[in-house]
């Protein structure tokens, strides 16, 4: 009855809504559907920024409709995708020390959006600019055993 919410999709406006958006659509859905965990991490960050940026420009056109829904995707994503994905039991003190970032992140986007400062989202790009490219570093090589062979995965 209802699709699936996903942080970083948003309704295609009536007037975007050509063939090439309802492409990119199906592209990030199938991108989701068939990643892994490491992969969700990376769409999830991606689409954070992508979300920060377009929130950017929704501040700079003076687009309060454009400004409030990019910059609420990027909360969501912050606080339904990358903090809820925490396990703050087997993490340690890194899971905690996202959590409290995740956690800070959202209130100043937050109040990013109700100030319609810029700064603060310089801020919070910043902050989750490090955590980006640790991820993007961390990837790739992970050996997974599959019967009794053992196959090397490559995100």
């Amino acid at each position: 009855m209802y699709a699936p919410a996903s942080p970083f999709s948003r309704p295609i406006p009536a007037g975007d809504r050509s063939m090439s958006g309802l492409y990119r659509q199906v592209g990030v859905e199938t991108s989701v559907s068939g990643a892994s965990p490491h992969q969700l991490v990376k769409l999830l960050i991606e689409g954070f920024f992508d979300a920060l940026a377009e929130g950017r420009g929704g501040m700079r056109s003076k687009d309060i409709g454009v400004k409030a829904q990019a910059l609420s995707r990027a909360v969501r994503i912050v606080d339904e995708g990358l903090k809820a994905a925490l396990d703050l039991n087997a993490g340690g003190e890194i899971a905690q020390n996202l959590h409290a970032l995740y956690t800070y992140i959202s209130l100043r986007l937050t109040q990013a959006n109700l100030k319609n400062d810029e700064a603060i989202l310089d801020e919070c790009q910043q902050l989750m600019e490090p955590i980006r490219e640790a991820w993007l570093n961390i990837a790739p090589a992970q050996s997974e055993a599959i019967g009794n062979r053992s196959v090397e995965v490559r995100a």
